[in-house]
């Protein structure tokens, strides 16, 4: 579960970096979610809550710390 929430993450942050970039270089759409997605909006929304759960997750410590512990199973 953690493995996932991270991977989500990741997407979410590649996804909103992107989204800026688009912006700041004359409003082009990067959103990756939207274009991958965007045909079917129930299936774009999931992605967006599923990113905003792992992002509340880590913020309330449910994820990896970066521990260094044999007993992590991060």
């Amino acid at each position: 579960m953690k493995k996932l929430a991270w991977i989500l993450l990741i997407v979410g942050a590649l996804n909103w970096g992107l989204v800026g970039l688009g912006m700041l270089f004359g409003g082009a759409n990067w959103n990756l979610v939207s274009l991958v997605f965007g045909g079917v909006p129930v299936v774009e929304s999931l992605v967006y809550i599923l990113v905003g759960i792992a992002a509340v997750m880590y913020l309330f410590g449910k994820g990896c710390k970066g521990c260094k512990t044999e007993s992590c199973s991060c």
